[in-house]
């Protein structure tokens, strides 16, 4: 089911996991481009990993996934990982 409404958690700071900055060099896009894909999110849906949600946008005219998981101890969202769909 894709969230209609954003929650709270979606104006937190950024944290970037390990391997999210390895897929970054791999997958040719930067910090700015990551922050510019979630400013232009179109969808937020639960992800099969319990906790982690999916964020449907866009990016160089296609359509990615990014993976983040809210840590409400800290009040960051860690972008675990951020993919181009084929």
């Amino acid at each position: 089911m894709i969230q209609r409404r954003w929650p709270e958690w979606w104006d937190w700071d950024l944290e970037f996991s390990p391997h999210l900055l390895k897929r970054m060099s791999d997958r040719r896009f930067t910090e700015i481009d990551l922050r510019g894909m979630l400013a232009r999110a179109t969808g937020l849906k639960r992800n099969y990993e319990p906790g982690r949600w999916v964020v449907e946008t866009r990016h160089r005219r296609r359509l990615w996934y990014v993976i983040v998981e809210p840590d409400s101890e800290a009040g960051l969202l860690v972008v675990v990982t951020a993919y181009p769909l084929d």
